[in-house]
């Protein structure tokens, strides 16, 4: 499926039946009453909830109108003076000025297309304009990171660890796609590396570390395939994308800036931190052989600091994810382990 195909747009909720009864007290209700006298309970709570979730749905799939009409439904079954109320009256002050913005750019175009405009506008509408864009940014990050890694290492080596980071970032795509949200393919950032740019609202911090950790997941089991062909057909250029694929994705589980460790580590408490360092260091101190050895590995230094610091910042979460830890824990292991094992199999350079 297209990386831009919108689902099809929920339609909206039927309005409730008069409720005569608060739903959490049972205290009688006269007609028209939006709120218990008694509990302050919302007496068309589920209905709000079922309009409340629809139009961030719609907000997710870009349709701003939509969104806007839904809530505004929404105040009609709210007392004018509740705090929920008002949130939702500063939210559509918030879309309106979104659509005035994208009204006032439609015109800038229009008067810059002249009798083209029509056209334009047309292509707009079907998505097929902004689908030809965003295909031609994809492909033009895409070839451009080509070409930089083909003229420093060579097409093979190009070819490789490009499909290399493109796994890793499909790994965020398909988690986000799975999610039920609106994610965009990967761009390219020649001798940077790469992201994938998606659209979610209320996304709690488990399943943005579940986002986060799928693409080192994805890039752990392209490193893995990787050295099994070199296993089978004892090609170099293998064992160095496996070699260089597992230590990628592990520098890239540092929880600083905005690596894929960054946002993993929101779900994670401070004890899970400090064990996830620990780790580092064990593997650091296993394999350190001297100062001066080229066969030190650093990068399990460098995880280890970084997770170290996150035990000091005041993100910690009010309930902890075992399984964010178990997944952040085991890709620490195996990409670790895939770095050693690889390493002394490397070619020589003198």
């Amino acid at each position: 499926m297209s990386a831009t195909a919108i689902p099809n747009a929920p339609s909206a909720p039927a309005a409730p039946q008069e409720i005569h009864n608060c739903p959490n007290c049972s205290h009688w209700l006269t007609e028209g009453t939006l709120a218990c006298p008694d509990c302050q309970t919302l007496t068309y709570g589920a209905h709000l909830s079922e309009l409340a979730s629809q139009a961030q749905q719609l907000e997710q799939q870009g349709k701003w109108s939509e969104a806007r009409d839904l809530w505004q439904q929404a105040l009609q079954w709210l007392p004018a003076d509740t705090r929920q109320a008002v949130s939702i009256q500063n939210h559509l002050a918030q879309i309106d000025g979104r659509l005035k913005a994208e009204d006032d750019q439609k015109t800038r175009w229009t008067k810059r297309l002249g009798p083209f405009a029509p056209i334009a506008l047309f292509l707009f509408k079907a998505k097929s304009f902004l689908f030809l864009i965003f295909k031609f940014k994809f492909l033009l990050s895409l070839l451009l990171y080509f070409g930089l890694y083909w003229a420093l290492f060579g097409w093979q080596f190009a070819v490789g660890f490009l499909l290399m980071l493109f796994i890793h970032e499909m790994g965020h795509y398909v988690t986000v796609k799975r999610m039920g949200l609106h994610a965009e393919l990967p761009v390219f950032l020649p001798g940077l590396g790469a992201y994938v740019r998606w659209y979610g609202q209320g996304v709690s911090k488990e399943n943005l570390a579940r986002i986060a950790l799928a693409g080192p997941v994805f890039g752990l089991a392209a490193a893995v395939s990787s050295l099994g062909i070199f296993w089978a057909t004892h090609y170099g250029l293998f064992l160095v994308l496996a070699y260089f694929g597992a230590w990628l994705n592990l520098i890239n589980l540092l929880p600083v800036l905005g690596l894929d460790g960054a946002q993993a580590t929101y779900a994670l408490s401070r004890l899970q931190r400090g064990l996830i360092a620990a780790t580092c260091v064990l593997f650091f101190a296993l394999t350190f052989r001297g100062m001066d050895s080229d066969a030190n590995h650093w990068v399990f230094l460098i995880v280890a600091a970084g997770m170290i610091w996150r035990l000091f910042t005041n993100d910690e979460p009010e309930k902890p994810s075992t399984r964010s830890f178990a997944y952040f824990q085991g890709l620490v292991i195996l990409l670790g382990a895939l770095v050693v094992y690889t390493f002394p199999l490397l070619p020589k350079t003198r």
